[in-house]
């Protein structure tokens, strides 16, 4: 696969990303070494090599799904730091510079 700067502008976009100058010459250059990588694993002899399924024999015991009593709102918000009637009150976090 080549990387060109249809390709590039394709992965920009759809990463939501905006590779210019430098930059956008230093992502292309790593691209290629990454892919060249790729192709470099592709040489390799796997036709008799199953397929990964698990990372262990171990097998996994599941917890049976037990009903418990739930905390009635007004309890939970009773040592709340800040509320509003219903809700917990946090600091903002989205929109700051």
């Amino acid at each position: 696969m080549e990387i060109n700067d249809k390709t590039l502008d394709k992965l920009a976009e759809l990463s939501r990303l905006k590779f210019e100058g430098d930059a956008r010459q230093a992502i292309k250059k790593d691209l290629v070494r990454m892919l060249d990588f790729v192709d470099k694993l592709n040489e390799l002899e796997t036709d008799d090599v199953k397929p990964l399924i698990y990372m262990t024999n171990e097998s996994l015991e599941l917890r049976p799904d037990n009903i418990v009593e739930e905390v009635p709102q007004q309890e939970a918000l009773k040592n709340a730091p800040s509320k509003d009637s219903d809700y917990f009150k946090v600091p903002k976090v989205l929109g700051k510079k």
